[in-house]
């Protein structure tokens, strides 16, 4: 190959819209790109994204590596042809690695229908007593043990049925104080505390035959003091650690590049080059055209000048290539459908994981009769067009309206903003303040600012309140005494079912 044609088979990049154009095509040519990342924009119906995979291929004359973040929970980025899991800390709690097996045979038949080759998942961070912004509800939980032992049977069913998966966020990230796509979390971790606890799954992982491992931005001042050494950097981390003494003989994978811990660091450009020094086989550009030029501008560069070395080049490119020929055809297995199975398994999952946290004044189940009820949901289908929403939870009142309705209850519903306004809290506040009892569906009261306002408002309001924490259940701690509180660890529709179940079922031997 080629240095051009080299370099280029390292670049896992995103692209805009769900058709391929002639400037799509000619971006890809020109940075002989070999991977193609799909996020909800790229998506209409199952239909849709084969064909933008297949034009593009036929366009190019050559295989892509087809990757997505599919993780479950609120990480997924196709509405139709596959089954929507719950997070992975509802699997956690169930304490079932059967569950996480059969989640990852269902998912490999899936994304292998629609045309994945890997699934950027799972994540395998460890969940600690601390505020964890932006893994939450991603990770298994707390206890290492049961995150390693859930993520080496998903890895081995899907890798068993035909699709690569990625364990991540090497070293570990589950106690990152900052969410790294906004800025730069510092971890105090030592290699100790790391081997310990929070290498373990990624061990355990790699004995298990996984496909790739994906690194993240956090800087461990502790593991590698070095300027700027974050993770994605940092050889000591990346080759001399997970390469050498680990042995990992598979593919490296860096985090997205043009998230906020890099760019409070250094140009784009030069993220890929400290990345490609560190030890990554693949790089991650995932939005940003011109950033993806500038990647592959950087890296020429890097290599011409012999500031990279050419022979890392070579035996990276042909780790991705061992990995590239595991899959001899892009459409397996028929149409694009979701497992008969899937939602069924799912639906088990939300019945089984889904806790009261709190419930001193004995508000539930809610009991029937003439009290009135008035039930506070964020708007999720203004989330829409980034960030993939269930079809049925796009029309959110008439969804929560049937829900309750199962159970013989009639609410008034209001839907408020994922950030409300003054307006929208003194309109829920009426609410509450007009009901016997009031559901607040809470979005995170812990990273928005508005959502806090209205929690505390609502406290204040309401003569009884439940609270249903979706995103992340740190928000237990804001919650006044006599407040119930209940969790489904996440905000998919088979979880907001499993909560509203659990709201108001009088059977409590299914739940």
């Amino acid at each position: 190959m080629e240095l051009a044609e080299l370099v280029g088979q390292r670049l896992v990049i995103g692209i805009p819209g769900t058709r391929i154009t002639p400037e799509m095509v000619r971006h890809f040519q020109e940075l002989h790109a070999g991977g193609l990342i799909l996020y909800r924009i790229n998506f209409d119906s199952p239909l849709q994204l084969k064909k933008l995979i297949a034009d593009l291929e036929e366009a190019l004359g050559r295989r892509l590596l087809v990757a997505a973040d599919h993780e479950g929970g609120r990480v997924i980025m196709f509405r139709e042809g596959i089954t929507v899991f719950p997070d992975n800390l509802a699997l956690g709690t169930t304490g079932n690695i059967d569950y996480a097996r059969q989640q990852g045979e269902m998912e490999a038949k899936e994304l292998r229908r629609l045309g994945l080759d890997v699934n950027l998942a799972p994540v395998l961070d460890v969940l600690t007593e601390a505020y964890s912004p932006n893994i939450g509800i991603r990770s298994y939980g707390q206890d290492w043990r049961l995150v390693a032992q859930m993520g080496a049977a998903r890895i081995a069913a899907m890798q068993q049925h035909g699709l690569s998966a990625c364990a991540k966020h090497f070293p570990g990230k589950g106690h990152a104080p900052v969410d790294a796509h906004l800025g730069l979390p510092v971890i105090q971790s030592n290699w100790k505390e790391m081997e310990a606890v929070h290498l373990r799954p990624f061990v355990e992982a790699i004995k298990s035959g996984v496909d790739l491992v994906m690194s993240s931005h956090p800087y461990y001042p502790n593991l590698d003091p070095g300027e700027k050494r974050i993770a994605t950097f940092s050889r000591r981390i990346i080759h001399d650690y997970l390469r050498g003494e680990l042995d990992f003989q598979g593919v490296i994978a860096s985090d997205d590049l043009e998230m906020g811990a890099v760019k409070a660091l250094v140009p784009i450009g030069e993220a890929g080059v400290l990345a490609a020094a560190a030890g990554h086989d693949l790089l991650l550009v995932c939005h940003d055209l011109q950033a993806q030029k500038e990647v592959f501008s950087a890296l020429i560069e890097a290599y011409r000048s012999n500031q990279l070395p050419l022979r890392e080049l070579e035996e990276s490119a042909a780790r991705i290539n061992r990995l590239r020929s595991k899959r001899e055809a892009r459409f397996t297995e028929g149409a694009p459908l979701p497992e008969p199975e899937g939602a069924g398994l799912a639906a088990q999952i939300c019945r089984e994981s889904v806790r009261v946290l709190r419930d001193e004044r004995k508000f539930l189940p809610l009991k029937r009769g003439e009290a009135k009820i008035g039930v506070i949901f964020p708007r999720f289908s203004s989330l829409d067009a980034k960030i993939m929403i269930e079809r049925e939870v796009l029309a959110e009142e008439e969804f929560l309206g049937q829900e309750f309705e199962k159970y013989g209850l009639h609410p008034d519903v209001q839907i408020v903003s994922l950030e409300p306004g003054e307006e929208e809290i003194q309109l829920a506040v009426d609410l509450a303040q007009n009901s016997d009892l009031t559901v607040f569906f809470c979005y995170d009261a812990h990273l928005y600012p508005a959502n806090k306002k209205l929690l505390d408002a609502l406290q204040e309001a309401a003569p009884q309140l439940v609270v249903d924490l979706l995103r992340d259940p740190y928000d237990e701690e804001y919650l006044q005494a006599g407040v119930a509180c209940l969790t489904a660890w996440g905000w998919r529709a088979c979880q907001i079912k499993a909560a509203v179940e659990k709201i108001c079922s009088l059977d409590e031997g299914i739940l």
